[in-house]
C-alpha cells in the first residue's frame, strides 16, 4: 500500500499538471516588442494595434522599443524569446527583408526563427526633388542624371533603408549613378531637401505629403502599381517609364515555435485590430494602406521581397557602412 507521503505527492503533480493544462493563453500581459525608438512608422504601427488586440485577448498588450542595430537588436531579443505568444515583433520592411539582405552575419532570421504573422501595412515610396531641381518629370531626371553622373544627391534615412535601396534599384533599372547621401532619419533627410541642400529622393508618401501640397517639395511619381488618390495626376513608376514597384510596409511576427492555438488567438487579435474602422482610419491618415495578409501570404511575400532585396545590395555592391 502506498505511503500518504507518495500518495499526497501524486496527487499534487495531477492537481499542478491539471491547473497548467487548464490555462488559457493569455493569463499576463502581452508585449509587443518595436526595434526602433518611439515616435516612428513601426512604433506608430504597433501602437495603433494595442488596444482592439487588448480588447480580444482579454490582456493588456504594451509596447517595448528596443532600437539598436538597423532593428536588428529588438528583432534578436524577440527571436531567441520563448515561443509562448507573450512576446511578438513589429517591425519594418527593413527587419524583416533587407537586412536579411544587407547584413551577412545577421543574428537572428526572418524565416528561421520567426513565424511570421501578418504584412500589416504598407505605403508606396514617392519620388521628390528640391522645389528648384531642374527635372520635372522622370524622363527628365535620367536624362539629367546620364548628363551628370555621380552629381546629384539622393537623400535617405539611413544605409539599407527602403529609400536608399529604392534609389539604388532606380539607378540600375535606368543605368545612371548618383550620390548616396545618408542621414540619420527620415526628418534631417527631408529637411536638407527642401532646402535644396540635396537634390532627389525616395520617400514613404505619408512622410512628404503635405509639403508636396504646399510646394516645398517636387513630386514625380509614385512607386505603387496605381496611382494614389492622394495625387491622382502623378504617374506611377511604370507609367513613367521605369518598372520599378516598391511599397514600404511593416509587418508582425513572433518567434518560431507559437502553439497552435495561441497562434490562432494571436492572429485574430491581429485581425480585428485592422478590420476596424477606426484603426483603419488611423493607418490612412498617414498614408498607411491595411494589407492584413494570412501568414501563408506573408511568408511567400517576405521571401520574394528578401530575394529582391539581395538582388539590389549585390548588384549595387552596397555595405552596411559607407
Amino acid at each position: 500500500m502506498p505511503s500518504l507521503k507518495f500518495t499526497c505527492a501524486a496527487l499534487l503533480g495531477i492537481a499542478l499538471s491539471t491547473s497548467c493544462w487548464a490555462a488559457e493563453y493569455p493569463e499576463r500581459a502581452v508585449t509587443i516588442v518595436v526595434p526602433f525608438p518611439a515616435g516612428g512608422a513601426s512604433d506608430s504601427t504597433a501602437r495603433f494595434l494595442t488596444g482592439k488586440m487588448s480588447e480580444k485577448l482579454g490582456q493588456p498588450v504594451v509596447v517595448d522599443n528596443k532600437p539598436g542595430a538597423n532593428g536588428g537588436t529588438g528583432a534578436t531579443q524577440v527571436a531567441k524569446s520563448a515561443p509562448d505568444g507573450y512576446t511578438l515583433l513589429v517591425g519594418s520592411i527593413g527587419v524583416f527583408a533587407i537586412n536579411p539582405a544587407l547584413y551577412p552575419n545577421l543574428s537572428y532570421s526572418p524565416q528561421k526563427d520567426m513565424d511570421l504573422l501578418t504584412q500589416v501595412v504598407r505605403t508606396p515610396n514617392v519620388l521628390v526633388t528640391s522645389p528648384n531641381f531642374p527635372a520635372n518629370t522622370v524622363k527628365e531626371l535620367v536624362e539629367y542624371l546620364k548628363k551628370n553622373p555621380n552629381k546629384v544627391t539622393f537623400a535617405s534615412s539611413g544605409i539599407g533603408s527602403s529609400d536608399h535601396l529604392t534609389a539604388a534599384l532606380f539607378w540600375q533599372k535606368t543605368g545612371t549613378e548618383g550620390v548616396h547621401v545618408p542621414y540619420k532619419g527620415g526628418g534631417p533627410a527631408i529637411n536638407d531637401l527642401m532646402g535644396g541642400h540635396a537634390d532627389v529622393s525616395f520617400q514613404n508618401l505619408g512622410s512628404v505629403a503635405n509639403q508636396i501640397r504646399a510646394g516645398k517639395l517636387k513630386l514625380l511619381a509614385v512607386t505603387a502599381a496605381d496611382r494614389t488618390s492622394l495625387f491622382p495626376d502623378t504617374p506611377t513608376m511604370a507609367q513613367a517609364g521605369v518598372p520599378l514597384e516598391v511599397y514600404s510596409w511593416q509587418a508582425a511576427g513572433a518567434p518560431k515555435g507559437l502553439p497552435a492555438d495561441v497562434k490562432a488567438k494571436i492572429e485574430a487579435a491581429l485581425m480585428a485590430a485592422l478590420k476596424d474602422p477606426d484603426v483603419k482610419k488611423k493607418f490612412n491618415d498617414i498614408g498607411f494602406e491595411v494589407v492584413a495578409s494570412s501568414p501563408k501570404e506573408f511568408e511567400a511575400f517576405q521571401a520574394k521581397e528578401q530575394a529582391m532585396w539581395k538582388t539590389v545590395v549585390e548588384e549595387g555592391k552596397i555595405t552596411p557602412n559607407p
